[in-house]
């Protein structure tokens, strides 16, 4: 009975260590079913590199070197040219009654801007019927006083006094007179209007004023800026560092963002004093004459032209091609391939070649007709 025992108990030891056992024999004998697969490396592979059927067929230059003067490309923008801003003066105080014009509206010489309904005109009419009182009094009292000089009753000092009484007269009348004039009311018909005009041909720059606002006689901030828009200022930002390099008087050539094919002509005339303490960068004023289609505020690109001489390279113009606002130009591979490389054109040259600033050097083969490999490539 105790053998019997004895036995049942060390069996039931037993079974632990024979489940420990068998789950390790079953690892140790299949470990390629629980390793993770092996990584496959996939050569990387260049996209600028394009390979053809016949590259013989594709003509080779080289890129020769360009004598150019150094040049340095700023951006600005159109401003106007301000000792052409001509201030519109209201000559009276008071309430605006109607504006015919607004912002932005080309004007001429004596064009009526605006009217005012103002107290100086009644103020200026009492000002000159008292004025004409005085004048017919005092004609009166000088008449008499040579009458009694004549026979003899009062001393010329008497009829000098008189007459001088009378010519003052005189001036105080044409001067209240002058007033209602230049307020453009007439002395015998004042209406209490005031006529606000153009004094200059122009465009209207700047307005302070809408209808029913008050005005104030001679006092800023004027109604209306008028500027003579024929030639403007492009203001641009030069990095301390450059403002060595440009000028006074040297020439500029300008590109609108809004016409990028255009090149306009101008020259330096004031490079600023004074620096911007966070940009450190300085004011450099262009005077350039407007085609017409300038307006103020435009974004502009300036490149001003340096006095020593660099060398850059020059390719035919056929060499480069034009993708999304980018050149690039076909250069020879291995393996009769191509590679596309990205350049930087600067001007036109003569012979149908092209300036480029950057991405190739001098004596470099180069696809002569690049958008001729380019459709192939697409093919």
């Amino acid at each position: 009975m105790k053998n019997t025992t004895v036995k049942t108990i060390l069996l039931v030891l037993s079974i632990p260590a024979l489940l420990t056992l068998h789950g390790c024999s079953k690892v140790a004998a299949d470990p390629a079913k629980e390793a993770p697969p092996a990584s496959k490396v996939i050569p990387d592979v260049d996209i600028t590199l394009f390979a053809v059927d016949h590259p013989e067929q594709f003509p080779f230059s080289t890129a020769t070197e360009h004598p150019s003067t150094s040049e340095l490309t700023v951006t600005g923008n159109v401003t106007p040219d301000l000792t052409r801003n001509v201030p519109v003066v209201s000559l009276a105080s008071g309430r605006v009654l109607e504006i015919k014009t607004k912002l932005g509206d080309t004007v001429q010489k004596g064009q009526l801007l605006m009217t005012i309904r103002s107290d100086d005109v009644a103020s200026g009419y009492s000002t000159y019927r008292m004025a004409v009182a005085d004048e017919v009094l005092s004609r009166t009292q000088y008449e008499r006083s040579k009458d009694l000089y004549d026979h003899g009753a009062i001393a010329l000092n008497d009829l000098q006094v008189a007459q001088d009484t009378e010519d003052k007269a005189k001036i105080a009348v044409e001067t209240a007179e002058e007033h209602l004039k230049l307020l453009g009311n007439d002395p015998d018909k004042p209406a209490g209007i005031v006529d606000v005009i153009a004094t200059t041909s122009g465009v209207i720059t700047d307005q302070q004023v809408t209808a029913g606002s008050l005005v104030q006689a001679y006092s800023t901030p004027y109604p209306f800026t008028i500027s003579d828009l024929s030639k403007i200022w492009i203001v641009c930002d030069v990095y301390e560092n450059d403002l060595a390099t440009v000028h006074m008087g040297d020439p500029a050539e300008v590109r609108l963002n809004a016409y990028p094919g255009q090149v306009f002509k101008g020259r330096v005339s004031n490079i600023g004093s004074i620096l911007d303490p966070t940009l450190r960068t300085g004011k450099v004023r262009i005077e350039v004459q407007n085609p017409g289609f300038m307006r103020l505020g435009m974004f502009v690109t300036a490149t001003f032209r340096g006095q020593t001489m660099e060398m850059h390279t020059s390719v035919p113009a056929s060499a480069i091609l034009h993708i999304h606002d980018r050149d690039y130009v076909y250069v020879p591979a291995p393996d009769n391939k191509f590679k596309r490389v990205e350049v930087i054109s600067g001007d036109e040259l003569p012979g149908k070649m092209q300036e480029i600033k950057s991405g190739i050097k001098a004596g470099q083969q180069l696809v002569s007709n690049a958008l001729v490999l380019e459709r192939t490539i697409d093919q």
